[in-house]
């Protein structure tokens, strides 16, 4: 991103939240007729869907958008070729791309960014984003992370070129690493990216000589800076925080702004639509970024068209987060949302026989990719053991599942200095998610602490 050429779009792109009620509406409303005639005309997928569901050309301005047919992943996944709009990419060089690229930041082919969806069941989805549609993202996740400031005091906070740490995890091609690298060169700060697989000593040393004075990253990682901040053993002064990736909870969010001294933003996003979202305060709720989605919610299932990616169309993609609709807030023009997200977990902590402790962050694990390997969950045991709960597709399937886990796994524990952590693979018959969420925790308590909590 260029810089100048940034700051410009930003400040056209800011004046959208002065816009009143009914004006935001309308502008969601002729960004979306503009997607359905792209999709008609580039998409054979759309068009024999929507035909399919008696839906002619002429309807596409005026049918309600509940009228149009709902897909998913699955369906994504199946007709991938057919529903993007670009004619030089398949899923399958996608495919052999990113197993045979090292994860970085360059766009596949020169123009096309690629986020990597969890692939649990072997096969992991991918969603696309050509430039401009990577460049408008990146605008409205700047835009939610400077979201109560004026134009004026994000020049003179960008100015001071701000040393922003990014704390996640950062070694595939996860949109919020993607995202944030990018957003964090066109606004000309230093970054420095802190991977959450990365021994907790190295954490404090990086962290000492860097100063950053912004962060940036999940939730559950930025509590381990904040306590670590608050027992000395860090020192930093931070203007902001931001948070993404997992849900922030009213107490995490005060125990953050305690410990830093500076304000929260917690962005929502999710692979699909890196920028759906911005929450400041827990009192307000989520603003969502209607003119970048469209989001419904209907009996509890929510329904996501993405207004600004014309390469990969996702019109009403049915997305497994729980939220509610709210009114509308006072002076905004953006839906306000209470938003129940499925990724609330746990961090797996252990100690070894010295009293040393270090953490295993579940979404360091979450990027499994095995044939066969249905599902998986984790489940700590002991202070130094924890297991590997695994659903297969098929018995013949499960000593070649059980062997890779457990030499991906190895790995990834050497890299994090874990090398005493015991760890074991137990099949069972189905991972269920969870009822409240819709989604699958990671991390499940081990049957000895439900016991306890039972009795």
């Amino acid at each position: 991103m260029n810089y100048l050429k940034t700051l410009k779009d930003l400040f056209a792109f800011m004046k959208n939240t002065r816009l009143p009620e009914t004006q935001m509406k309308e502008l969601q409303n002729q960004k979306l007729r503009t997607l359905l005639h792209f999709a008609w005309e580039r998409s054979a997928f759309y068009r024999r869907t929507f035909e399919k569901a008696g839906i002619t050309e002429e309807q596409l301005d005026s049918l309600p958008l509940s009228a149009f047919p709902a897909i998913d992943k699955q369906i994504l996944m199946e007709h991938f070729d057919e529903l993007i709009t670009v004619q030089d990419l398949h899923q399958e060089d996608l495919r052999k791309f990113d197993a045979e690229h090292e994860a970085d930041r360059k766009p596949y082919l020169g123009k096309y960014h690629v986020v990597h969806s969890s692939g649990s069941t072997g096969k992991p989805g991918y969603f696309l984003y050509d430039e401009p549609a990577w460049h408008t993202m990146l605008l409205g996740i700047i835009r939610g992370a400077l979201w109560d400031m004026t134009m004026p005091q994000i020049l003179k906070l960008l100015a001071g070129r701000p040393r922003i740490l990014y704390i996640a995890a950062t070694d595939g091609r996860y949109g919020g690493a993607m995202a944030v690298g990018d957003g964090i060169d066109g606004v000309g700060a230093k970054q420095m990216y802190l991977d959450i697989k990365t021994p907790l000593e190295d954490w404090i040393d990086s962290v000492r000589k860097f100063q950053p004075n912004i962060i940036i990253g999940y939730p559950s990682a930025i509590k381990i800076l904040a306590e670590l901040a608050a027992e000395g053993r860090v020192r930093a002064q931070i203007k902001r925080v931001i948070s993404c990736g997992e849900p922030l909870s009213s107490g995490l969010r005060k125990f953050l702004e305690k410990n830093f001294h500076s304000p929260v933003i917690n962005i929502y996003g999710a692979s699909e639509s890196l920028a759906l979202g911005v929450e400041t305060g827990a009192e307000d709720g989520m603003l969502l970024f209607d003119d970048l989605n469209v989001i419904e919610v209907e009996k509890g299932v929510m329904y996501l068209t993405c207004l600004y990616n014309f390469a990969q169309p996702l019109i009403r993609y049915r997305i497994s987060d729980h939220l509610v609709l709210k009114e509308y807030m006072a002076g905004s023009p953006f839906t306000r949302a209470e938003i129940l997200l499925g990724r609330n977990e746990d961090l797996l902590w252990f100690e070894d026989g010295a009293g040393h402790r270090d953490f295993l962050h579940p979404l360091a694990v979450e990027g499994f990719c095995i044939e066969g390997l249905r599902d998986y969950q984790f489940q700590q045991i002991a202070p130094d053991a924890f297991e590997m709960l695994a659903e297969a597709a098929a018995e013949d399937r499960k000593p070649m599942i059980k062997a890779q886990m457990l030499r991906q796994m190895k790995k990834i524990l050497t890299e994090k200095n874990l090398g005493y952590v015991q760890f074991y693979v137990r099949f069972v018959d189905k991972i269920l998610p969870n009822p409240a969420t819709g989604k699958k925790p990671l991390i499940v308590p081990s049957e000895k602490a439900e016991l306890e909590e039972a009795v």
